[in-house]
């Protein structure tokens, strides 16, 4: 049976009814699903055909009105509510246990949940924010579940994570190392949400290289960009100033149709997501980087493409190693 191509307006319901055969059975978590997402969007479409699908958020009432939401599509999957906050390496460590627990093994891990406070916060671990919540509590929750990751092979399924990035990832020069954990004081990383967001993307890019090189034949890791969309970071306060600077909001806070960029919708949004997840073509493909649903990972053709640095395993093997020794827990293939 011939595929259909998917492009920049696909979305994720055309992607999750092409490949319904491959989802249905399935066993799927999704991290940050808060309404109005396209993680949300994302375990929406799944549910249409899996057997489970555990959803996550920090917030306990949020999770249960995302649950409460995604019970009523009446889709074919279990909705099973997990509280994670990804800024706590022990609240990792718990979510992953309860997890571990789970009688169901787990097909697929889609690292969906990024920081959207928009302003600079050292966790209780005594790391910054943005790089806890979108890498380092990423990397553990993995490292721990990747046992029963594995536990999902079988003749005709490889277990895959994929990590949504950003084209953020392309917008700096790299990673400086001496940062990961946290920005020196009086820093660009420390002043600017951006700068150390395009450094958290960066890293991102970096694990799902790091994973499809080291898990190879074990199991499939891809990131990608999901497109721009007008999601609740552009109504948070701390970053109005700088959205209107760049033109992607007007002065009254809403959606600037005429921006640099385009604008996909949430389904739009999702729709790179359910292709990493399910789409069998992909196969050959691990650690790839992916826009607009498709491969860009290629290092020109375009502003969103994987950065040279992003596609350096040097530099993927460099972010595992630190990122071992900041959660302080070493994460063996």
């Amino acid at each position: 049976m011939s595929l259909p191509t998917f492009d920049v307006s696909s979305t994720a319901e055309q992607v999750a009814d092409t490949f319904a055969s491959d989802i249905a059975g399935k066993n799927v978590l999704v991290t940050g699903t808060s309404q109005n997402g396209i993680g949300f969007e994302t375990a929406r479409v799944i549910a249409k055909y899996a057997n489970l699908v555990i959803i996550t958020g920090y917030s306990l009432e949020r999770l249960q009105k995302s649950a409460e939401a995604l019970r009523k599509e009446g889709g074919k999957a279990e909705i099973r509510p997990l509280v994670l906050d990804l800024a706590s390496l022990a609240a990792v460590r718990k979510a992953a246990a309860e997890v571990n627990a789970y009688s169901e093994p787990l097909h697929v891990l889609i690292h969906n949940a990024a920081d959207t406070n928009a302003t600079y916060r050292i966790t209780e671990d005594d790391i910054e924010g943005q790089m806890a919540i979108d890498h380092l509590g990423p990397f553990l929750l993995t490292k721990l579940l990747y046992p029963k990751l594995l536990a999902s092979t079988s003749s005709s399924w490889l277990p895959r994570i994929v990590i949504v990035a950003s084209g953020a990832q392309g917008a700096g020069p790299g990673i400086d190392w001496t940062m990961l954990r946290k920005p020196h004081p009086g820093s660009p990383q420390e002043s600017s949400v951006f700068a150390r967001y395009h450094e958290a993307k960066s890293a991102n890019v970096l694990f799902a290289l790091a994973l499809a090189k080291r898990c190879e034949g074990k199991l499939r890791a891809y990131s990608l960009h999901p497109g721009i969309i007008f999601s609740n970071i552009f109504t948070k306060e701390a970053m109005l100033p700088a959205l209107k600077a760049m033109g992607d909001i007007k002065e009254d806070g809403s959606q600037n149709p005429d921006a640099s960029h385009p604008w996909k919708t949430i389904p739009e949004g999702a729709a790179t997501t359910l292709v990493a997840a399910f789409d069998h073509r992909l196969n050959d493909k691990s650690g790839a980087y992916l826009m607009d649903c498709a491969d860009a990972s290629e290092t020109a053709g375009g502003p969103h493409n994987r950065s040279a640095f992003n596609s350096d395993i040097a530099n993927a093997d460099k972010l595992w190693t630190l990122s071992e020794e900041i959660v302080g827990e070493e994460f063996k293939i």
